[in-house]
């Protein structure tokens, strides 16, 4: 029995729909109204809750997602690691591959309006359009 659940996933403040599977497919945009808030995260005197001040907490090339209350579980998210691919979209805006982000936080607001929020640079490294709505499909690792 496939079971079916409405879950946010943002690339900076995007919403997708998830079959829930152990692989997930899911819809994504790029919200340009979340950047500041990531592009603080990408810097490593921002502060995290997985972390806090510690350098070398973010992944290379800054590839890492923020979690809604949902997922936190008091913080038994932090480091857990997801392989996200982009698998379609208007325009093919998939740039092939994989990538692997790392979870250094949760999500600031309450509440949160996504389950995940990933960086504009694990955006970047899957999609050719930093606004694009793509398809992608991942799973935890």
């Amino acid at each position: 029995m496939v079971s079916f659940a409405l879950l946010h996933l943002g690339v900076m403040g995007s919403v997708l729909t998830v079959l829930t599977t152990t692989l997930r497919r899911s819809k994504v945009t790029m919200a340009p109204h979340m950047e500041a808030k990531i592009m603080a995260l990408s810097h490593l005197e921002a502060a995290t809750a997985c972390d806090g001040n510690r350098l070398g907490q973010f992944p290379p090339g800054n590839l890492f997602v923020t979690v809604n209350e949902g997922l936190w579980d008091n913080g038994a998210v932090c480091g857990r690691r997801y392989k996200i691919s982009c698998v379609s979209g208007n325009n093919r805006p998939c740039k092939g591959g994989s990538i692997n982000v790392k979870v250094v936080d949760s999500c600031s607001r309450s509440p949160c309006p996504n389950t995940l929020l990933m960086s504009k640079d694990a955006f970047v490294a899957i999609s050719h359009f930093p606004h694009a709505k793509i398809n992608i499909e991942y799973t935890r690792i």
